[in-house]
């Protein structure tokens, strides 16, 4: 078991990465939580998997457990998943000191960890992460959120959660697919870290390479975010660089409506903001092939989907503006000028389409 502390400004807590974690999830949380009613927020994709075992777990833990399971996917991040959640957790009578169990990706994470927040003003929370992105990414650092159709995450949170429990062995159940994209968030953690971290994707060819080296790749990741968010929980300064690939990957996942995924759209936007900054003379164009190897190793893409004709360039900056990046007049990039060497850079909307020119 590897444990990696976080303390926050208002809340400490653990990430226990733990082989067959689920196995021994009823001790787990009755570290943190005294029996009561738990909601076990899954998916119809994960559930079928895990629900039971983790209910009977919990059950025999001494915690009676109500399972609600969402529809999988991104559409599911929405104020109508919201509501029904609420209105599921008060019609079960669940009060403050009852908790919800966050069983599934980074979809089912964001919307449980939002909906724990601002049920009853704020109830109990463990992330239970069984995706590679979930596991590197979103249940980490506390944010929580929904989409809009203007943009995704527009709608959330900050809320920590009491325990993050990271169980590698669920990874085995992911369709490759599934298990490329959350490499993608793996690479962009390894390049804005470098080192020995950057190093370790060296020998990574193959979606089925990233297996064994999962557990040693999450603890990197983890511990790597884990110090960023106890620097900079609310993303006021150096927080805003695990943002790097998203500025161009939002976007395009967006617009993409469904046909990217998350990851995938990270890998493009990873590839794309080096080729940018390349192009405006402000990091060296070598960094593009650097980047582009290690996603194209297990299959990601990294080329902008212009066959869709929904990813304009003139819809990709309509969509920019609505980013959280943007401050005032301007939308602040993150990019790199070596491996392991992040920045920061501001752009002026009124500028944004001249400055993405280069890429169409």
């Amino acid at each position: 078991m590897t444990t990696i502390e976080v303390k926050t400004r208002i809340k400490q807590y653990q990430i226990k990465i733990v082989a067959d974690g689920l196995q021994q999830l009823g001790s787990l949380v009755t570290a943190v939580w005294q029996p009561s009613q738990v909601a076990v927020v899954t998916d119809s994709n994960v559930g079928v998997h895990y629900a039971q075992l983790v209910t009977d777990e919990l059950t025999a833990a001494g915690f009676k457990v109500l399972v609600l399971t969402i529809p999988a996917g991104e559409s599911s991040k929405s104020w109508q998943q919201v509501q029904l959640l609420i209105e599921q957790l008060s019609a079960a009578h669940f009060s403050r000191s009852d908790g919800i169990l966050a069983l599934g990706g980074g979809v089912v994470g964001d919307l449980a960890g939002f909906v724990a927040s601002i049920y009853m003003r704020g109830i109990g929370l463990i992330q239970v992460p069984t995706s590679l992105l979930a596991q590197v990414d979103s249940s980490v650092g506390g944010k929580t959120a929904i989409d809009l159709p203007t943009g995704k995450n527009l709608v959330g949170s900050f809320y920590q959660p009491d325990l993050v429990i990271i169980d590698p062995t669920t990874l085995t159940t992911l369709p490759p697919r599934i298990l490329a994209e959350g490499y993608g968030e793996v690479v962009k953690c390894a390049a804005l870290v470098g080192g020995d971290f950057w190093q370790a994707l060296q020998p990574i060819s193959g979606v089925a390479a990233i297996l064994p080296a999962a557990p040693a790749l999450i603890a990197a990741s983890v511990a790597f975010k884990a110090q960023i968010v106890m620097a900079d929980e609310q993303e006021q300064g150096q927080r805003q660089r695990l943002n790097l690939g998203h500025t161009i990957g939002h976007a395009v996942e967006l617009l993409a409506n469904g046909q990217l995924m998350h990851g995938e759209a990270v890998a493009i936007g990873l590839v794309q903001v080096c080729r940018l900054f390349a192009a405006h003379d402000l990091a060296p164009a070598s960094l593009v092939t650097t980047i582009k190897s290690r996603l194209m190793a297990v299959g990601l893409p990294t080329e902008l989907p212009t066959e869709l004709p929904a990813v304009s360039q003139q819809a990709v900056v309509a969509v920019m503006q609505h980013d959280k990046k943007v401050h005032g007049a301007a939308l602040t990039w993150v990019y790199l000028t070596a491996i392991g060497q992040p920045q920061l850079f501001p752009v002026a909307i009124k500028d944004l389409n001249d400055w993405l020119a280069t890429l169409w």
